[in-house]
């Protein structure tokens, strides 16, 4: 599972914590027989969880990233085992500029290329052929 941030958490207690006092101040008045003390300990209850639910519904679900620091990101240059053939990883921007990274598992060189994939691929470090695609 991946980490998610400490702001995420907060919002999703704060979200539960007031279905639980909605639920609970609901019950109390509905079990009570329309007592005026089950009222008096219900309606807050109810009413909190109600302000909470709000408050948790319109917490920023993700932090904003800076475009600097996503647009300056390299993948990490680290050997690949073979498996049968040279492995390989390729990564591409979604946003402009489109630049594709190809990491090539045999000798951990990073190559930049502008535009989205290639047809096919040469290391240029260890001259070797990563993949061809066949059109159709």
């Amino acid at each position: 599972m991946p980490t998610q941030s400490k702001e995420y958490y907060i919002r999703l207690n704060l979200v539960i914590s007031a279905w639980i006092c909605i639920a609970l101040g609901s019950a109390i008045i509905i079990s009570s027989g329309g007592s005026p003390f089950s009222f008096a300990l219900a309606s807050p209850l109810s009413l909190g969880g109600i302000i909470m639910l709000l408050l948790g519904l319109n917490m920023p679900s993700e932090k904003s990233v800076d475009a600097n620091i996503i647009s300056s990101w390299i993948p990490d240059a680290s050997l690949l085992p073979d498996a049968g053939r040279p492995m390989y990883r390729i990564d591409t921007t979604l946003k402009e500029p489109i630049r594709t990274s190809v990491l090539c598992g045999r000798c951990s060189n990073i190559t930049w290329i502008d535009g989205t994939k290639p047809n096919s691929y040469v290391c240029s470090s260890c001259n070797i052929v990563l993949w061809v695609s066949e059109e159709e």
